[in-house]
């Protein structure tokens, strides 16, 4: 789908990948409503867009589902029928082994990941069944086929994201709506600032880093929104997203120590 002249909703969209998802649909000709927790994150967004009445923002909670499923009647009262979905809004749990993750932050990271996807799909799918042409985009992460040392809740949340999205091509084979994965790698984002999680620091977090390359937001974004309009299932963001995937078919236990060898120091 072309998003030229589409209204299309970005959650996320006050910082990070949803933010810069925001202002590329907007250069290209796009009625975007960002949707963020964070009010301050959204006046930033829009301060960047100056994109006057094709830009409006709506604070909201995507664990919240009576919220979201009363956002699409509040975005086509501003805009106009929804024609888009992008689903950006996620989080990371704590830098932990899962013996040492405690209730809350499971809870936490099911809420926001899973039961989030759930919420924004649930409320916007029925609408875009309407829609002569329409696409609903949920983004995933690597970490949904390759685990990481003391990230194993989020690499399970975003497995369950990737899997849904993928029963929900399914479904929508022979409608109007198309529908997309995206798996990014490493990107230059503040997730953990925006996760309430410390984060790694000093030279173990150094090395880990070392040699793995790195995609900009700006990048992200730009990628997402081509694989978007040319129909792709699964859109990589990312060399090492992609490397990543064919390494982890072709030779499942060689990825796996491949990625605890390099990440095991941000355990301590």
């Amino acid at each position: 789908m072309r998003v030229d002249g589409k209204v299309l909703v970005v959650t996320g969209g006050g910082a990070g990948i949803g933010r810069q998802v925001v202002l590329e649909l907007l250069r290209r000709g796009a009625r975007v409503a960002a949707v963020d927790l964070r009010p301050d994150g959204l006046a930033g967004t829009a301060r960047l867009a100056a994109a006057g009445d094709r830009l409006v923002t709506f604070e909201g909670d995507v664990g919240d589902a009576a919220a979201m499923a009363a956002l699409p009647a509040r975005v086509k009262a501003a805009l106009g029928p929804v024609d888009g979905l992008v689903h950006v809004a996620g989080i990371i749990q704590p830098f932990v082994r899962l013996k040492d993750l405690d209730d809350a932050a499971i809870d936490r990271v099911l809420r926001v990941n899973l039961e989030g996807t759930l919420n924004v799909d649930r409320a916007f799918l029925p609408g875009l069944l309407e829609r002569p042409a329409a696409h609903l985009v949920n983004v995933s992460s690597m970490g949904a086929y390759l685990p990481v040392p003391g990230q194993s809740v989020y690499g399970a949340s975003k497995a369950a994201v990737k899997l849904l999205t993928e029963g929900l091509y399914a479904e929508c084979i022979g409608t109007s709506v198309e529908v997309s994965v995206v798996l990014p790698g490493a990107v230059a984002t503040e997730i953990t600032a925006n996760s309430g999680v410390a984060a790694p620091g000093g030279a173990a977090a150094e090395e880990a880093g070392r040699g793995f390359p790195t995609t900009s937001a700006e990048d992200a974004a730009r990628i997402l929104v081509d694989g978007m309009e040319a129909g792709r299932l699964h859109i990589y963001v990312g060399r090492d997203a992609k490397l990543m995937n064919l390494l982890s078919r072709i030779a499942p236990r060689r990825a796996v120590h491949l990625i605890e060898k390099r990440m095991r120091s941000l355990l301590g």
